[in-house]
């Protein structure tokens, strides 16, 4: 398998890794949300700086694509496709909502493969970027921008399987989504360290995105709010 240094900067959270055949070689994270743009480029390098001392190589550069923090995504990709180009190498887009579902599969207990996966990604207010895959990573609800009520998911939830819910904008879903067979697993975020299936799967098809055009996948567009002390009210 290819030696990938991989890039997540969707959420607060802030990381880097080098993977190979399937094990994370080396990694830097995160969490508090200080400035992603001004401990990204030291986290990529302690990689390089690692993957220098094994003389070994990176063979492609995978990101995160989003959906998740307009700034943050920017970033990210920004940071991928000026590694990417400069080291000659392919660049990977991996999807962030399913990055979220493999780091459930890989990391919780007594699941059976029968259950909904639900990843959810905090938006303003109510609002929350999702979908719903099954265990093949095969949509059963498409990603999309969702205002949270009662009704929400309830297509999924009449099924009767397990729906797991995660993800920082499953914490505003606890209260509304009642259902019997839904479960909120706590602290999923997205990570560098699993991208590793997802990026290594698309390196073996040859699943690149274009290095000079690629945007992140922001579902929706941008819309700028009003400070609360506007002079215009």
């Amino acid at each position: 398998m290819a030696v990938i240094l991989n890039i997540e900067t969707s959420a607060a959270a802030c990381s880097s890794a080098l993977t190979a055949e399937g094990m994370v070689l080396a990694h830097q994270e995160e969490y508090e949300g200080r400035a992603q743009a001004s401990i990204l480029s030291d986290f990529i390098k302690y990689c390089l700086d690692f993957a220098a001392t094994k003389e070994i190589k990176p063979e492609a550069v995978a990101v995160s694509m989003g959906p998740g923090s307009y700034t943050g995504l920017r970033i990210g990709l920004s940071e991928a496709k000026g590694l990417a180009y400069a080291l000659g190498i392919p660049l990977i887009g991996v999807d962030t909502l399913q990055l979220m579902c493999c780091q459930v599969m890989f990391t919780q207990p007594d699941l059976t493969g029968d259950e909904i996966l639900v990843p959810m990604v905090d938006a303003r207010r109510m609002e929350v970027y999702t979908a719903a895959y099954d265990f093949s990573l095969q949509p059963l609800m498409p990603q999309q921008p969702l205002i949270l009520d009662t009704d929400s998911y309830a297509d999924i939830l009449v099924t009767g399987r397990p729906v797991l819910f995660f993800g920082d904008g499953s914490d505003k879903a606890r209260d509304i989504i009642k259902a019997p067979n839904a479960t909120f697993i706590p602290d999923i975020r997205p990570l560098a360290i699993d991208m590793i299936a997802l990026a290594e799967r698309a390196y073996a098809t040859r699943d690149f995105i274009d290095t000079a055009y690629s945007t992140p996948n922001y579902i929706k567009d941008f819309q700028a709010t009003r400070p609360k002390n506007s002079i215009l009210g």
